[in-house]
């Protein structure tokens, strides 16, 4: 298990990590949520060490979204990037070729800076309005459910490319069974959540269920413009996640502020 832990953060994030765990990069996939739980506790942590210096929201909120890029060495907002490129190119059979080459487009450009405006806008609503433990539960679960996102879409759709970094996710994938460990996890904690915090249980639910709907949309829609997915896909896949859910957790954490 260790092994396994160790490939997926190595493969998914920029963080050292001691040779001695040693790397085993078979079904890394279905240990995504829990890297993405990782990565949302760091978020949590910076987010905690800004707001405890007066930061101000916009501020934090652009320190946080960096801090959230650089973690993954920019790994999923390069798939975006990419799957946007592709998704401009009319002839279906020239998608994969441009998507695969190195240079970025107009419509990449376009797609990675609407990401990362909504992500720091949606951060900056949130910290405006909503404090304490509700905030670092959004922050601490919408990096899981994007990775949970992420499972989902190689599970269930066929793979376009024979070879690729995206390749192995497939090969190794475990199938539907592979999203039992990150549903697991987030229903979990956001039970805990609601165990803990009065009047928790909205926010809770809207998180895992809300999280879930959006990822099997975005997957599902990728799916169809493609006709399957790839590695960039998979980017995709976590970052669309992670931003609409973002966003879609603003007017429930303003409607339930005092």
């Amino acid at each position: 298990m260790l092994a396994a832990i160790a490939g997926a953060l190595m493969f998914y994030t920029v963080l050292p990590i001691p040779n001695r765990w040693g790397a085993d990069f078979r079904a890394i996939a279905r240990w995504g949520p829990v890297v993405g739980l990782l990565i949302g506790a760091l978020l949590v942590a910076l987010d905690w060490g800004l707001g405890a210096i007066a930061v101000p929201p916009l501020s934090r909120a652009v320190v946080v979204v960096l801090g959230w890029v650089a973690v993954t060495g920019g790994l999923h907002l390069d798939g975006v990037m990419d799957t946007a490129d592709g998704l401009a190119v009319v002839d279906p059979q020239r998608r994969l070729a441009v998507m695969a080459d190195s240079r970025t487009g107009a419509f990449g450009a376009i797609a990675g800076m609407t990401v990362l405006l909504m992500k720091v806008a949606a951060l900056a609503d949130l910290m405006a309005i909503a404090a304490g433990p509700g905030r670092l539960l959004i922050l601490l679960l919408v990096p899981l459910m994007g990775r949970w996102g992420q499972v989902l879409a190689i599970a269930r759709y066929r793979y376009l490319r024979a070879q690729g970094k995206g390749a192995l996710h497939k090969r190794d994938s475990g199938g539907l069974w592979d999203l039992r460990l990150g549903t697991g996890v987030a229903i979990a904690i956001a039970a805990a959540y609601a165990g803990m915090v009065p009047g928790g249980w909205p926010l809770a639910v809207a998180l895992v269920g809300g999280g879930g709907a959006i990822a099997i949309v975005v997957a599902a829609w990728l799916n169809r413009r493609f006709g399957g997915h790839t590695g960039d896909t998979y980017g995709a896949t976590v970052e669309w996640t992670e931003t609409l859910l973002l966003l879609a957790m603003v007017p429930l954490a303003a409607a339930a502020t005092p």
